[in-house]
């Protein structure tokens, strides 16, 4: 009988003679062995074979429960190469890829996928809105087994990807919209230059009044959170307030009131009265003109006579000359107020920097 020069043959393998120290191979394995990868763990046991010497395969295959046949491949693997890049396995090695295995999976996956299919053709990125487990469910009855993260990971090779929507589309745009944010612009600037005063105005939704859960977070020794209200009921006593915003560009400076009772361009010329006496005077002690720029909707709307028979009282009783830029439809998001101050309206009130 021929021998193969390494692990000891089939003959010598039933010959254990009690020098094998089964106990030491066994406290490694469990120790080291057991936690390294597929061709680590073979290594290890080829190593443990070549070091017990004859009957070292039989033992270790029972210490390890690692096949003879794997063990064996492990010696070839003591003398050989090691892989690159940190690879388990040699290039081609392992169970194929579903898609390869199964071609008509990725057509099938497509079809299904294109009737709910959102988002900009042109784009290299798309995305879809039905789950990864009735993808895969669908692709099951049609005759492609496949698992729901299978599903996915053939999804991002093919550049899906799952995305909320997003506010984009502003509709029609008026070919002089340009020209219109040119002008307000000019005349903002010019009024800064001179010194007079540019707010911007805007009414924010109405906020519940007393203990209730909103926006934010604010310094807390850890594990003690502020308590509120489950639910959002109005407090029939306190009831709702309608904050009105008047932000200062120049002076980056903004001003809240709150008001009890309705949204109205009264109430709306009011704040811009109380603003102009708590906080106007005092940084525009030459105040003669006021520049005020606004969305054209709500109580300060560019339609609401109210909102003008009021701003002629305050000229009238002030002896300013009041300038009103409203911004075109569709663009209140453009609103100064928007940006510079609004996003902290739920947890302020009252002057504010």
């Amino acid at each position: 009988m021929t021998r193969v020069a390494g692990i000891p043959d089939w003959g010598e393998q039933s010959y254990l003679g009690g020098v094998i120290d089964e106990g030491g191979i066994r406290r490694r394995w469990e120790a080291i062995g057991s936690k390294l990868d597929e061709p680590a763990q073979r290594m290890f046991a080829a190593a443990e074979v070549r070091t017990a010497g004859r009957g070292g395969l039989k033992a270790v295959a029972r210490i390890t429960g690692l096949a003879r046949s794997t063990i064996n491949r492990g010696e070839k693997d003591l003398g050989g190469e090691p892989l690159p890049g940190g690879r388990v396995r040699r290039k081609g090695g392992g169970r194929k890829r579903v898609a390869a295995s199964d071609p008509g999976l990725v057509p099938a996956l497509k079809r299904l996928v294109e009737p709910v299919t959102r988002g900009d053709p042109v784009r290299p990125l798309i995305w879809v809105s039905k789950s990864m487990d009735k993808l895969a469910a669908a692709l099951t009855a049609m005759g492609h087994p496949i698992s729901a993260d299978t599903v996915r990971s053939e999804l991002t090779k093919l550049g899906f990807s799952r995305q909320h929507n997003r506010k984009a589309d502003e509709g029609a745009k008026h070919p002089d919209r340009n020209a219109q944010f040119e002008y307000i612009n000019a005349k903002v600037k010019a009024a800064q230059a001179a010194g007079q005063p540019v707010i911007s105005v805007d009414t924010k939704k109405k906020e519940l009044v007393g203990n209730y859960k909103n926006a934010g977070s604010d310094y807390r020794p850890k594990g003690s959170p502020l308590r509120v209200k489950v639910h959002d009921f109005e407090n029939k006593e306190l009831g709702k307030v309608a904050p009105y915003g008047v932000y200062d560009v120049t002076a980056n400076v903004g001003f809240v009131n709150l008001g009890i009772m309705s949204d109205t361009a009264e109430f709306a010329v009011q704040s811009i009265r109380t603003w102009r006496e708590r906080m106007g005077l005092q940084r525009y002690p030459n105040m003669r003109e006021l520049t005020i720029t606004a969305d054209c909707g709500g109580s300060n709307g560019a339609r609401v006579r109210l909102w003008k028979v009021e701003l002629q009282k305050l000229a009238d009783d002030t002896g300013l000359t009041v300038h009103v830029h409203h911004f075109p439809p569709g663009t209140s998001k453009l609103n100064k107020f928007e940006h510079g101050y609004s996003p902290t309206l739920p947890r302020t009130g009252g002057e504010s920097r």
